[in-house]
């Protein structure tokens, strides 16, 4: 994951107005032309920041990732020293912010990924990189878990990592179809339980 970097005011329009319209409407049906009106810049000023649509698309990706961590920072969630219930946080925060009013249902990176890796090999490779992350967070928990409960315990913690990212990821797509949260709620509940076998039962 790429940390933020502080840019120039254009260019911080053109980023936070492209991120609003991409979550929207999604990354092919946002023309260049429609962020430019939309950010109240030029195209010209668009092209001395970006070299093009797919230039500006990875830099969204980026943008969108690394505020995704700061929110979960600022949320406290990595704070817990419990590693269980540090994972159950996450859960609950995953919950939680797509029942936020105002909230945009959907992952961006999801989105991406589904939608451009066949024809964007560049914005595929740097899904892949951002997905391999996020699981690396989520193994990083589960190994803490796994040696802290059951540690004589057979477990596929990077399986289990990415299953838990496919559970999000699915959970969402569910959700922008019914334009409700609710299936993101029953299926992080249903994920839960789930984890709770591996880890509390028989303990």
């Amino acid at each position: 994951m790429r940390t933020a970097i502080k840019n120039p005011p254009a260019k911080e329009k053109f980023l936070d107005t492209a991120l609003r319209l991409m979550l929207v409407k999604g990354y092919t049906a946002t023309t260049v032309d429609e962020i430019c009106a939309e950010a109240g810049l030029t195209k010209g000023s668009f092209f001395h920041y970006f070299k093009s649509k797919e230039d500006l698309g990875k830099a969204v990706l980026d943008r969108y990732v690394s505020k995704a961590y700061k929110d979960e920072q600022d949320a406290g969630l990595f704070d817990e020293p419990d590693p269980l219930k540090k994972i159950y946080g996450y859960l609950d925060y995953i919950v939680s912010m797509n029942k936020s009013p105002g909230h945009q249902i959907g992952c961006l990176l999801g989105n991406f990924a589904q939608v451009l890796s066949d024809t964007h090999q560049e914005i595929r490779l740097l899904c892949d990189r951002h997905f391999s992350w996020w699981a690396g967070l989520l193994k990083k928990a589960l190994d803490d878990a796994k040696a802290r409960y059951v540690p004589n315990k057979k477990i596929d913690t990077q399986g289990l990592a990415e299953h838990v990212i496919a559970v999000i990821e699915g959970s969402l797509i569910l959700a922008r179809a019914r334009q409700s949260a609710l299936p993101v709620a029953n299926c992080v509940h249903n994920l839960k339980d789930y984890i709770r076998t591996i880890f509390e039962e028989g303990r």
